[in-house]
């Protein structure tokens, strides 16, 4: 038997208490290191016990986790904040180096130091990193009555995140914001969304939210078909109740990647990245004006993440990464389209597409006759004032194919 290799990388959690934070373990993985890396502050904090060479994170930061890669064979402390693994350079190193040869030893993370201040339950909260990230991604979470820990970038974004929920109805949440965490410079202070005037805020803070709102304030429901006012449109969305049964065949998976050609305002696109914070897409659009539209939605319904491909299909679609799942929405019958997406699709994955017209229809009937699947006629009909009375209107009829590829 071969013995397991012996750890060379620590990953070292310290929090603003420094060393009196750290135990004896932990303090002696510092001292022992030949090379000890870490932010500017982690650094000083630690530097009573570094005995070999400090190293300052480079900019950019993947040349400092290249060097660190490059001392395997040498005793190497990283120095992270908190726990390495919660938004830490542990997710990142862990990428690179096997579990066998690296020992973790962290610190409470903020978010749990926020919880133990407020006495709020973890499993009962939301938790979202907006660290040099669009503060977007905090719109899906905000739902009346719901309480969230958001890590923000720096001393700004707790005002950004109060304009945000004033300007979408939540202007009456109470906001706390919990500045240097565990230090000697802890602070702990409140305000209202609408009335938030906090000044000198540490630029690390974790932003306690606690959901409230306005007469009418814009919430995304988590259901799949979302209202289609919710979406700026010029006409060619795919409307809810088809969208709803789109997201269904489409049956999403966790981390997965979706295409979708022709996407129009992205409501499927987007839907699809709102089911889960894994979730991936790429939206293709001919037009360029639609192709904005696209990324302003994406950006208002809490997924700026999104990636919007400017041009047309089958042309657009050459180098992009492998998709889970395609949906064609629109184009679909030109040229190459539909072979260019059955060719991309991995094995297993799923391919959806509507039809509106005959030609595109004959296109779906052709290659459901060629490869099988199924084959859905969807109708909707809308109450609407006839003369004095009500009568139901017919949108038009769509038909779906769906098929999954051996």
């Amino acid at each position: 038997m071969t013995a397991p290799p012996t750890p060379w990388l620590t990953i070292v959690g310290i929090g603003e208490d420094g060393l009196d934070g750290l135990g004896t373990a932990a303090k002696r993985c510092i001292e022992e290191a030949a090379l000890v890396f870490g932010g500017t502050r982690h650094l000083a904090l630690a530097a009573e016990l570094v005995r070999g060479q400090a190293r300052a994170w480079p900019s950019p930061f993947e040349s400092g986790i290249r060097e660190v890669l490059g001392s395997r064979g040498q005793k190497v402390c990283v120095l992270a904040s908190g726990d390495p693994f919660c938004h830490g350079v542990g997710t990142t190193l862990a990428r690179h180096v096997p579990t066998a040869e690296m020992r973790t030893i962290p610190a409470p993370s903020a978010f749990s130091l926020a919880a133990s201040r407020l006495g709020w339950a973890l499993p009962e909260i939301e938790i979202v990193s907006l660290h040099g990230k669009p503060i977007d991604l905090i719109r899906p979470l905000l739902h009346p009555g719901s309480r969230i820990l958001a890590l923000t970038s720096d001393g700004d974004g707790p005002s950004a995140v109060a304009r945000l929920l004033t300007e979408l109805g939540f202007g009456a949440s109470k906001l706390t914001v919990l500045e240097a965490l565990g230090g000697p410079n802890e602070r702990i202070r409140s305000s209202a969304a609408d009335g938030f005037e906090l000044a000198e805020i540490n630029p690390l803070n974790v932003l306690a939210v606690e959901v409230d709102s306005d007469s009418e304030p814009r919430v995304l429901p988590l259901t799949s078909g979302m209202a289609d006012d919710l979406f700026e449109h010029d006409g060619q969305i795919t409307k809810r109740e088809i969208r709803a049964v789109t997201l269904s065949s489409l049956a999403p998976q966790r981390g997965e990647l979706l295409w979708d050609i022709g996407a129009g305002s992205g409501s499927i696109a987007i839907e699809w990245m709102l089911r889960h914070p894994s979730m991936r897409a790429v939206a293709v659009e001919a037009s360029a004006e639609r192709a904005e539209r696209i990324a302003r939605n994406a950006a208002g319904l809490g997924v700026p993440g999104l990636q919007v491909v400017s041009g047309s299909a089958p042309n657009a679609l050459a180098g992009l990464p492998t998709p889970d799942a395609v949906f064609v929405g629109g184009g679909g019958s030109h040229p190459g389209v539909m072979d260019a997406a059955i060719e991309a699709l991995k094995s297993g994955g799923r391919l959806v597409a509507n039809a509106v017209t005959l030609e595109m229809e004959a296109v779906l009937l052709a290659r459901h006759s060629r490869l099988g699947g199924e084959l859905l006629r969807l109708a909707v009909s809308r109450a609407a004032p006839v003369g004095g009375m009500q009568g139901w209107r017919s949108a038009m009829p769509v038909t779906q194919w769906l098929w999954r590829k051996p």
